[in-house]
């Protein structure tokens, strides 16, 4: 038994009522890390989405933000982040979302990004196409960096490592129209899939971050692959770029050049 498009939405509808129930209100926050936050709403998001996989897919594998992997079946496998953007989120920001991939054999062939604070459901299936609230969605048509509105964002290990993304971030800045930091990897790549931005980059994110963004992007016509322009975005560290057709390897040259 294999799930649908339809279930995974309803989903990310229910653990994004979790999310907007909480927001704004006092939470309790734990420190993964200096600057690594979760809060008792990411924990009720996740065990949510949990509890729906293991009782309808009992034979699955789950890998999750918070409980980590669960395992299950080789073949048959979840990427869950319950509340991507939790810094925002525990600042009162309104931009985070619920993001659930599921893989079959390798491959994610279903993605749902859910933002709450807009009520805006970005979906993907595997040659079947993205869409935003059941319309097609359809990256940009921007052919040179230039002309770009472009999105970063800085992983933790950016603090602790010498070369940071923050070199990347001038070099881009000098080149396009602008860089956005919105905080949220999954809403960033829901942005490039829908065109609102042109190209988004970076690296040492977690597999749970990127999984269902990848495909949306890819189904709504976009190019992904790490920071090499191969297609090993899925694979440790979690190096991504995505962007149209066009601006995808002026993305990749731009990148190689600034290493």
């Amino acid at each position: 038994m294999q799930p649908d498009l339809a279930i995974i939405e309803q989903w990310a509808k229910e653990a994004g009522a979790i999310l907007r129930e909480g927001y704004g209100k006092r939470i309790h926050i734990d420190l993964k890390g200096p600057v690594d936050l979760v809060t008792e709403v990411d924990h009720a998001s996740e065990d949510l989405l949990v509890r729906h996989i293991q009782g309808r897919f009992p034979g699955h594998t789950i890998i999750t933000e918070e409980a980590g992997h669960l395992a299950g079946g080789a073949e048959d496998c979840w990427y869950i982040d319950p509340l991507d953007g939790t810094i925002n989120y525990a600042h009162g920001l309104p931009l985070f979302a619920v993001s659930i991939a599921y893989m079959r054999k390798k491959q994610v062939v279903l993605g749902v990004i859910f933002d709450p604070m807009r009520d805006e459901l970005f979906s993907a299936e595997s040659g079947a196409g993205a869409r935003l609230n059941g319309k097609p969605i359809r990256v940009s048509g921007i052919t040179d960096l230039i002309s770009s509105l472009l999105v970063t964002g800085f992983p933790n290990e950016d603090w602790t490592n010498d070369r940071t993304n923050l070199q990347y971030f001038e070099i881009f800045s000098r080149i396009s129209q602008g860089v956005r930091r919105l905080g949220s990897a999954a809403y960033d790549l829901c942005a490039v899939a829908s065109g609102r931005l042109d190209g988004f980059w970076e690296s040492h994110l977690k597999p749970w971050d990127i999984a269902a963004g990848a495909l949306i992007v890819q189904e709504a016509g976009g190019i992904v692959s790490d920071l090499d322009g191969e297609p090993r975005y899925m694979d440790p560290p979690y190096n991504i770029i995505a962007a149209n057709a066009a601006l995808h390897p002026q993305l990749v040259r731009a990148l190689k050049n600034g290493r």
